[in-house]
């Protein structure tokens, strides 16, 4: 009877509405926390946020929306019609991902990555992918992008490079700057001998838009150190990253 009695009190409780909601939001809570828990472990580099930084994200992401809605006005739309109901807000979403790079640093990527290592031999990464925004017209450059350094004695997880280049090219970005960004962090990051950094890229605004060429690709480097001063070392750098 005892039993039957607290399984009646649970039913009771579970078909009250304002139980339910209460219970609902503490589960919603807790899976959303969890989830930023197991992002941050898989190495997203993700922070927890404070509710005041959450509430000036909500602010950054409103002005975003409120923008986009006045370019559909600018442009002779009508932002309330079904098509372009959510735009708005889909495109403010899209610009902070695609600008997401502000909102991270070298220190949290590398984070314990370097290594000491008996190495003094030229370490290269090729064909990393790279997508990024023309700050001059908010349209989309992309391409390739290949590093190399000669390390002393300490070495980076590989894929820290390709994270480098993903804080630098979500950004506004002119490929120039781009391509000097990246060679310097990994430089101040490391110290090593030398860094190389070529990036090769076809940017829409001289495609889409302009002069309208439609293969025209931009080729940018930076060398530091051995890489600038020793021309063996630098032609070597370059012939690999073309076989």
């Amino acid at each position: 009877m005892e039993h039957r009695a607290v399984a009646n009190g649970q039913k009771n409780l579970n078909c009250c509405p304002h139980i339910k909601e209460v219970k609902c939001n503490f589960l919603c809570g807790l899976k959303n926390l969890t989830t930023e828990m197991k992002q941050c472990a898989k190495g997203n580099h993700l922070k927890l946020r404070s509710p005041e930084e959450k509430e000036e994200e909500e602010k950054k992401l409103s002005t975003l929306v409120d923008a986009y809605a006045s370019i559909l006005k600018g442009l002779g739309e009508n932002p309330e019609r079904e098509g372009l109901l959510l735009t708005p807000s889909r495109a403010a979403k899209a610009m902070q991902f695609l600008t997401k790079g502000y909102q991270e640093s070298i220190h949290d990527i590398l984070n314990d990555a370097v290594f000491d290592e008996d190495h003094d031999e030229m370490v290269i990464v090729k064909d990393i992918d790279m997508f990024s925004l023309c700050e001059h017209h908010l349209v989309p450059f992309y391409g390739k992008v290949h590093i190399g350094y000669l390390p002393i004695k300490k070495v980076v997880g590989l894929s820290k490079l390709a994270r480098i280049v993903e804080i630098y090219c979500r950004r506004l970005q002119v490929q120039e700057r781009l391509t000097k960004q990246i060679a310097t962090a990994i430089t101040e990051a490391l110290q090593p001998a030398g860094v190389a950094v070529v990036i090769e890229a076809a940017h829409m605004c001289m495609v889409m838009r302009g002069v309208q060429k439609m293969n025209s690709k931009t080729m940018t480097s930076t060398m530091h150190g051995v890489f600038r001063e020793d021309p063996k070392t630098r032609e070597e750098f370059l012939t690999l990253i073309k076989s």
